[in-house]
Parts: structure tokens; C-alpha cells; sequence
């Protein structure tokens, strides 16, 4: 059983892809904005967030970047889920970090298939890593580029 988190702004595909994994054994919730699913996200990691692109305020696509450049959140999968049908739209939210790309409408089955393929591969991995750990950085303070004379 993973926790996904669902971000979008229509409350209609929000609510039936959420169902559609809790109905297949996943423990899932819904937001309908990027700053409320942060909030989310800072208080409890999920395994894996299915975004929107066309989100109020900032775009799924800036939250994707956000997550990326994060310390905390670096790693944390992501599939876009969205009605922007374009190639190029796809190819950016690849560039940007996203694992997977599911346009909508969404067959019920494909959805559970590829959350299921992406949350088992996750869980032959290490647990989460601050950045820092995982590049093998020391968490000592770095000296300062400033040399007194």
C-alpha cells in the first residue's frame, strides 16, 4: 500500500482517480491548488503525487521544479496527470523530473498499472536520503570563500 497524493484542480477527476486507487489498496488523498499541496507534503511525505499542469496559481509544472530543487523532496516521485495533450508539454514535465506522463481521460486500469509499476520500483531503493547524504557531502559548515589578510 503506498499514500499518493492526487493534485488537481477539477474535483470531478480528482475525487474518481483517488477512488480508483484506494479502491486498488492505496491510501490516498486530494488538493486542488500547489500551495496546499505543499503544506501537505511537508507534513507527511507521500510515496507518490499525481500532478496537473493547469493548477490555480502556480503550475504543476513550477511545483515539479520546486520538488527537484528541494533538499527535502528531491527524489519524490511524480506523474503528471493532465489534459495537455501536446509533445512538447510531455517532453518538458520529463526534463523537469517527472517519472511518468498520463493524459486524461485516464482509463481506470492503465492508471493503477503504472502507479503500481513505479511505487514497486521504489521500494527496492534505499529509504530517502537528504540531498546532502546522498552525494556524500559532510554535514560540517563550509568554510568561507573570505580569507583575512
Amino acid at each position: 500500500m503506498a499514500h499518493i497524493l492526487v493534485v488537481d484542480s477539477d474535483d470531478i477527476v480528482a475525487e474518481r482517480a483517488a477512488q480508483v486507487l484506494i479502491d486498488a489498496g492505496h491510501a490516498c488523498g486530494w488538493v486542488g491548488d500547489a500551495e496546499t499541496a505543499m503544506k501537505v507534503i511537508t507534513r507527511r511525505r507521500p510515496d507518490l503525487i499525481l500532478l496537473d499542469d493547469n493548477l490555480p496559481g502556480e503550475s504543476g509544472t513550477c511545483l515539479l521544479r520546486r520538488l527537484r530543487n528541494s533538499e527535502l523532496f528531491y527524489d519524490l516521485p511524480v506523474i503528471m496527470l493532465t489534459a495537455v495533450l501536446g509533445f512538447k508539454e510531455e517532453q518538458i514535465a520529463y526534463y523537469n523530473g517527472a517519472q511518468d506522463y498520463i493524459r486524461k481521460p485516464f482509463g481506470e486500469r492503465a492508471l493503477v498499472f503504472r502507479v503500481e509499476k513505479l511505487v514497486d520500483a521504489r521500494r527496492t531503493r534505499p529509504a530517502h536520503l537528504s540531498l546532502a547524504q546522498s552525494v556524500g557531502i559532510a554535514a560540517a559548515p563550509m568554510p568561507s570563500p573570505i580569507r583575512r589578510i
